[in-house]
């Protein structure tokens, strides 16, 4: 590669680090305000150069950058972030922006470099749905809590859990708002109502969007249809982070990769017990627990095994291990399809 180097990416500015192989000569500098324009401008130097790579951190504002320097033709390096502090041993010296970019461009240069997988477009919009859909599901459920909090705060009597859920049991929320609570309570349950309303409308609008997705996209039909209890949402969201050509060498890696692998820490003999490592997509991590709650019902196909694991210990650890054995079986199928799991249907 006759011009290779790295891009460490921050809100203000982007610092760069490459070397021309032809020159021998190093460039180093920062591209200020970190923006599209800031950067397709600056990336016109390497017009005609068809030979030119870089490596980007995979931290947050990589999408941008990395459609940026493809765009210009400009081979682009996704590296991991973990792996790529790990290959850097031990510091000796403060680090900087600078030694980063040198970092990179000497990974990449060397052909060390630990990268990821860079999804296509519509995977990308994808996951961004998903999120936003998993953090207005968060929002919604803080809220209601919020107004049950403040009932019990103030002594009133106990509402239902699905309270929220029907216009009867709205009215019965401000009967007994009214009756209980102080007016500073009142106006908490009132300004609780309207955010949560306001919530459930957005929801309403992105799980729309998220079910045309799914009815679309070839990967999450296939997965849908052959393992019990993915619906739509989960199996949007293993295609999404699961699929690919050659993304998993094995399924273990995959459970790795959603966190939901037992990991314990000890030191010497003694040690606490395991718990999920929790690294990785939260999206991902709830849509496949949701899918092994499923295996509760008696007629799934693998109620004894979550029933005997459920009497052992609980049911929630039932669910866990159904879903790493859903996780496993969508990452062989996944693997079956290869990049044809993005294809449109």
């Amino acid at each position: 590669m006759p011009i290779v180097g790295g891009l460490d990416i921050h809100r203000k500015q982007i610092t760069f680090d490459y070397l021309d192989s032809v020159t021998g000569q190093v460039q180093r500098g920062q591209i200020s305000p970190a923006d599209r324009g800031h950067l397709r401008a600056w990336l016109a130097r390497f017009a005609g150069h068809g030979d030119a790579a870089f490596a980007v951190e995979g931290c947050t504002g990589w999408r941008y950058v990395a459609e940026e320097l493809a765009a210009a033709g400009v081979a682009v390096h996704l590296a991991e972030p973990a792996d790529t502090a790990f290959a850097r041993g031990r510091k000796r010296h403060a680090k900087t922006d600078k030694t980063d970019c040198r970092h990179l461009r000497m990974l990449l240069a060397e052909g060390r470099l630990p990268e990821c997988w860079i999804p296509p477009g519509r995977i990308l919009e994808c996951r961004a749905l998903l999120e936003l859909h998993h953090d207005l599901r968060a929002e919604h459920t803080a809220w209601a809590q919020r107004i049950h909090a403040v009932l019990f705060h103030q002594g009133a009597p106990a509402l239902g859990e699905g309270t929220l859920r029907t216009g009867q049991g709205l009215a019965a929320l401000r009967d007994v708002s009214a009756a209980c609570l102080s007016p500073a309570g009142q106006l908490q349950v009132a300004t609780a109502l309207e955010v949560t309303q306001a919530l459930e409308t957005q929801l309403h609008a992105v799980r729309r969007q998220l079910l045309a997705e799914a009815r679309h996209l070839a990967g999450a039909k296939v997965l849908a249809a052959r393992l019990y209890g993915v619906g739509p949402f989960a199996a949007l969201a293993m295609t999404c982070w699961l699929g690919g050509e050659g993304r998993f060498s094995s399924s273990r890696q995959a459970v790795r990769f959603a966190g939901l692998d037992v990991t314990v820490w000890s030191s010497d003999r003694k040690g606490p017990p395991g718990r999920l490592s929790r690294q990785g997509p939260p999206v991902l991590r709830w849509a496949v627990y949701e899918a092994g709650k499923t295996h509760a019902r008696s007629s799934a196909p693998d109620h004894a095994y979550y029933a005997q694991v459920k009497d052992r210990c609980n049911g929630k650890r039932a669910a866990l291990s159904e879903a790493r054995k859903i996780l496993r079986q969508a990452c062989h199928i996944l693997a079956e399809l290869g990049d044809d799991a993005f294809a449109a249907t």
